[in-house]
């Protein structure tokens, strides 16, 4: 029988888990068991993961089939004497191994972002004496002081807190810092609500307290999110792994054929070198050698384009990935909300106030006019608050305080106006196991010394002497209603009976229920000469003034990004760490979840086992309460179903999920440094509007990709057919391989590249994304491509066998320059594969003219000028052979857009 688990830290009482770890409560470790135990631990900080190593992402490269086969190609030309060509191969390899490797070829820095989030020292009590001890040496058992503004260098168990709250959005995902107290809790109990607990990486909001450290290094929560972190994996993107079926597949083509027609002419008595030469120019006529960099390019391109929309790519082939996207896993803090809390409910004795309904003639100091209540509501909580006002107005402290004085400031109540005119005078701070703040001012000798809009709201509690004090209290309701024996009801102090008590606990419990955090306002009038008790005495024979209801609001702009999402075919899910009710109310405003819908919990995730995850991932739009664990298994859940995710997000807890989808999206200007550092893409505004932009861009950059490549392709199956047929008809070898490799850079490859910018063909974002197991080539899996190679083959080789038969010697370059010629002006016809030139306009895409223009020029001087005809082995050409080089290549123009028409009549699918 295996022996009972042991109970977790947070549900112990502190003195048990000192026991545990040998400590004292009071003076901590003595110096000799804090070296032992830093010898047994090791140091608090993070593994450095495993960079990627330089020579073998090279030898990755130089490895692939197409490099391999242009080696070869390389080498047996070198035997052969065709130095130039030897060169030139030799060039064309460096250059696409080189491309490659700057793009795959990025250090791991997600780890080093997590090492410097710790402090470098912290203050810890050792042998009884408190000292500044460098973060790294710190070890369990010790006990360390926090206070505010300070870092969590490790977890540790809550000893001692005064008003204690740490910032843990980027670990939980919780909107608000949260209170900590010594008290223990349930075993139960997830991550984000043990209060009894500090984490590393978190940050202390406000208060102070002593923690007795429990975990370091790798053993800390942190640590557990950057073994996840070096967990997940990086995999190929959807255009990778289309590139990788489509080279292996050339590669095989090719090969064959070359098999084949190396048998052919070895039985036709060829001789070696003639065998040998044939076998060169086919390999290098199969293999598209500008296919690389033009994609690169081509991504590149895209990522500037998308820079320009504010999003930011750190891994090219994220450009291409976002638009294959089906799935978007968002992180709701700061991602789908402002991460910015807001004050959207006023309630006061049931007049309830919805402040996003409320018209503009109830908003600003004129609503405060004949609104007693309301004027008290706002006042008790600007002034019951600690949150400071900059000189430009900005504000800073806790954010559910600074969300109380927005709205005060909203209706006119200047925070320092009223402070300078009620100064504070006494305080109870706020202290978790109260849930209550509460301050004493003094009030002015007259109402009229009161700021406008205030100069009646004390006067309900009838003080008007001289050297009245009025002090207010704010808290959770169920701790602010038993220390209340009135309720203001508009100018009346009525009192607190069970009914109103009722209705107070039932209207919080309403706005809890919409995923509103609810907090009350009391206040008392303290007449001149009565003295005013100390401590929790003060908060007693309070007057209830009513209820603040706020949230992290959705961003606007997002509503209609998630419209745009569904139009596109994409499935947006909310992944958060906070609480169900609140995922729950957001999911609804922007859209997400409907009445129905039931948000999914970390603990219910846990129950479940990877076919049913797969299951119940495939319906599920929100999650609540996740650790950073469940995103990373619903994403390789979602990914398992065949989806391509892309995850977005801002804190600590999301880096692992974004290093595991196909494409992490993080926030620039919220997110950590983490998170940065393991997504593919960066959100420089945070928008998630952006996302949605950035997908429609990367769905054109592979619809270019989809254009160039079968444009690429199509002069390739025509040049091999070529090399084919031409000896089979007893030519001789139509081309040299110096020639094809002019043909698949040069003509090719210049107005590829234009291509990459064709602007978006219309309804983009109206199609649902290409699915994964489409060919790169598209639904008809490569027949276009065929068909037009075919085509091309018949328009110039009958042409350059006329001419041979005849034996005009200029036969081979009237067939080269032909093809050439032909490719050029497909390029024209293929920028898109239903709409026709004239209704896209020659000049729409200014770049593939001038393009075409240059490439007409490099191939008239390359045929015209005496040298350089002379390495590529050409011959000139009389004006009629011009003639018969552009009325092919219209032919073949006229062939492509003819099979766009055909192609239009059918039902429209994926191009």
């Amino acid at each position: 029988m295996a022996p009972p688990a042991a109970e977790p830290d947070h549900a112990l009482p502190a003195a048990a888990v000192a026991g545990r770890l040998g400590s004292d409560l009071t003076a901590g470790l003595d110096d000799e068991r804090a070296e032992e135990l830093l010898g047994r631990h090791g140091p608090n900080e993070l593994e450095s993961g495993t960079e990627p190593q330089p020579l073998q992402i090279l030898i990755e490269q130089l490895t692939s089939p197409m490099i391999l086969m242009l080696i070869g190609a390389g080498v047996l030309s070198a035997a052969l004497g065709d130095t130039t060509e030897a060169i030139v191969i030799a060039v064309v390899v460096v250059l696409n191994a080189w491309i490659g490797f700057r793009q795959e070829y990025r250090a791991e820095r997600a780890i080093a972002s997590l090492q410097a989030m710790a402090t470098p020292s912290a203050a810890v009590v050792r042998a009884g004496r408190r000292r500044d001890v460098p973060v790294d040496e710190i070890v369990p058992g010790d006990l360390v002081d926090l206070e505010a503004g300070s870092m969590v260098p490790a977890d540790g168990r809550v000893v001692e807190a005064h008003a204690l709250r740490i910032e843990e959005s980027a670990l939980t995902g919780e909107s608000v810092p949260a209170d900590k107290h010594p008290r223990p809790v349930d075993a139960s109990t997830e991550l984000a609500s043990r209060s009894s607990m500090a984490y590393s990486g978190t940050s202390v909001a406000a208060g102070r307290g002593r923690i007795l450290v429990t975990a370091t290094g790798m053993g800390a929560e942190l640590g557990r999110v950057a073994e996840l972190l070096r967990g997940a994996g990086e995999t190929k993107t959807p255009l990778q792994q289309r590139l990788d079926v489509l080279v292996r597949r050339l590669g095989l083509a090719a090969g064959v054929i070359v098999l084949i027609v190396f048998a052919i002419e070895a039985a036709r008595g060829e001789s070696l070198d003639d065998l040998l030469l044939s076998a060169v120019s086919l390999a290098v006529a199969a293999i598209p050698e500008s296919l690389p960099a033009v994609v690169t390019i081509t991504l590149t391109l895209g990522a500037q384009r998308m820079l320009k929309r504010r999003a930011l790519i750190r891994r090219l082939f994220a450009v291409e990935t976002l638009g294959s996207v089906t799935t978007i896993c968002s992180d709701k803090t700061g991602t789908l909300t402002q991460n910015q809390m807001t004050v959207v409910v006023l309630d006061m004795a049931g007049d309830r106030r919805d402040l996003s309904d409320e018209p503009e003639d109830r908003v600003g100091i004129a609503a405060l006019h004949d609104a007693p209540a309301l004027r008290l509501l706002l006042a008790g909580g600007t002034l019951c608050n600690d949150a400071s006002v900059a000189v430009d107005g900005s504000l800073s402290g806790d954010p559910t305080e600074a969300a109380l004085v927005a709205v005060g400031g909203s209706y006119g109540l200047d925070k320092e106006e009223l402070e300078r005119a009620a100064p504070r005078v006494g305080e109870v701070p706020f202290d978790s196991e109260r849930k209550r703040m509460t301050t004493v001012h003094r009030l002015p000798a007259s109402p009229e010394e009161l700021p406008a809009g205030l100069r009646e709201a004390f006067e309900v509690d009838r003080i008007e002497e001289p050297g009245s004090c009025v002090s207010f209290t704010k808290g959770a309701l169920d701790s602010l209603i038993p220390r209340c024996d009135s309720v203001l009801v508009d100018r009346d102090v009525r009192p607190l009976d069970d009914e109103s008590s009722r209705r107070a606990l039932a209207a919080g419990e309403g706005l809890a229920g919409e995923g509103v955090r609810v907090l009350a306002v009391a206040m008392r009038g303290w007449p001149p000469g009565e003295e005013i008790p100390e401590g929790e005495a003060a908060e007693s024979g309070l007057t209830l003034v009513g209820m603040q209801g706020m949230i992290d609001p959705a961003r606007p702009e997002v509503r209609d990004a998630i419209d745009t999402c569904r139009t596109a075919g994409i499935r947006p899910v909310m992944i958060t760490g906070d609480h169900p009710l609140t995922a729950l109310a957001i999911g609804r405003d922007l859209g997400l979840a409907d009445e129905a819908t039931v948000p999914v919990t970390g603990a219910e995730l846990d129950e479940l086992d990877e076919d049913g995850l797969g299951e119940l991932v495939a319906t599920t739009s929100v999650y609540a309460r996740v650790k950073p664990e469940d995103k990373l298994r619903i994403v390789e859940a979602l990914q398992s179903g065949g989806e391509v995710v892309a995850m977005t997000g801002d804190g600590v807890n999301d880096a692992p999920a974004l290093a595991q989808a196909d494409i992490g999206v993080a926030m620039g200007v919220t997110g950590t440094d983490v998170t940065k550092d393991a997504g593919d893409m960066i959100l420089q505004d945070d928008n998630f509007a952006t996302i949605v932009g950035a997908v429609g861009a990367g769905r054109v950059v592979f619809d270019n990709i989809r254009k160039f490549i079968r444009n690429i392709l199509s002069g390739n199956v025509a040049e091999v057919a070529v090399m084919v047929v031409g000896p089979l008809a007893g030519m001789p070898i139509p081309l040299l391989p110096l020639q094809i490799l002019w043909l698949n850079l040069v003509t090719d490859g210049l107005p590829a590249m234009a291509l990459a910018v064709e602007p978006a063909e219309p309804g983009v974002m109206k199609r649902p994304p290409t699915p994964l197991e489409e060919s790169l080539l598209g639904s008809d899996r490569g027949r276009r491509i065929l068909s037009r190679g075919a085509a091309l083959l018949v328009l110039v080789l009958i042409p350059a066998y006329i001419l041979w038969s005849a034996d005009d010697d200029a036969w081979q370059t009237v067939l080269f320059t032909t093809i050439a010629f032909a490719e050029l002006a497909a390029g024209f016809a293929m920028r898109s594969e239903r709409m026709p030139l004239w209704r896209l306009g020659l000049f729409t895409n200014r770049m593939l003219v001038g393009a075409v223009a240059v490439t007409i020029v490099l191939q008239v001087l390359l045929v015209s000028v005496p040298a350089l005809r002379d390495i590529f082995t050409l011959e000139p050409l009389e004006a009629w052979h011009w003639l018969l080089v552009v009325g092919v290549a219209l032919a073949y123009y006229g062939f492509v857009e003819a099979e766009k028409a055909r192609f239009r009549r059918r039902p429209r699918k994926a191009a």
